[in-house]
């Protein structure tokens, strides 16, 4: 896995480089005044990419991958040290994907032990090019607020989950839900409704853990405004 993401990194700064090196070579066929010039300078940017992914980026990405999977062996079952063994990863390698990861770690571990802030803190510097696993972890960040009672960053997290997932089926339908007990909380009981509403019309198919359907809901919520 860690060769793999690494392969992928390297091949994009790679093709950076060449798409560089192709803008470059264009403008010296604009301009052959300049051309040797321009060749040597081709040359050194091509010696610098390739001297920082071979001598500095390549050992240091396997660093982080070799400090992320050793916490991963090491820690199992035990979210305090969990939390610990992961944060210094993440502070260690934050500008890389282990790195990140290790953040992603860090917060699952700090929630579990109730550590709601410093997990939020630690969520927030996780991303993924994977919507599916950066909307569950926007979604995390929003449990963590909710915790906290801050329900109104708790609904922008929740919210930016539901456009991360992209109507996927499993996802919206229960966000949509911890949006509407959020709203409930904040005796927003219209807004509770139009979240309940959403999962009706758009994901018919979704079935509450407590076997209500989504009717007994929206009566409730009715019922409420009716007050």
């Amino acid at each position: 896995m860690a060769s793999q993401n690494q392969q992928q990194q390297d091949e994009t700064a790679i093709d950076k480089m060449n798409s560089q090196l192709t803008a470059a070579g264009d403008k010296i066929a604009n301009n052959k005044k300049i051309i040797f010039w321009g060749v040597g300078v081709i040359a050194v940017v091509a010696v610098f990419v390739l001297s920082y992914l071979f001598i500095y980026r390549n050992p240091h990405l396997q660093g982080a991958y070799e400090a992320y999977n050793k916490v991963e062996t090491e820690v199992m079952g035990n979210d305090s040290l969990a939390a610990v063994k992961y944060m210094e990863v993440a502070n260690q390698y934050k500008h890389d994907k282990a790195g990140k990861l290790a953040a992603l770690s860090a917060g699952q571990a700090l929630y579990n032990e109730g550590k709601y802030a410093e997990a939020a803190d630690y969520l927030k510097r996780f991303s993924s090019d994977d919507d599916v696993l950066e909307a569950n972890t926007l979604v995390l960040v929003g449990d963590c607020y909710v915790n906290l009672k801050k329900y109104d960053e708790a609904l922008d997290y929740f919210q930016k989950a539901v456009r991360k997932a992209n109507s996927n089926p499993q996802i919206v339908p229960r966000v949509l839900l911890k949006e509407a007990n959020v709203y409930d909380e904040q005796k927003k009981y219209d807004k509770a409704l139009e979240c309940y509403t959403q999962i009706k019309d758009g994901y018919p198919d979704f079935k509450f853990g407590n076997g209500l359907s989504i009717d007994a809901y929206i009566a409730r919520e009715n019922a409420r405004l009716a007050k």
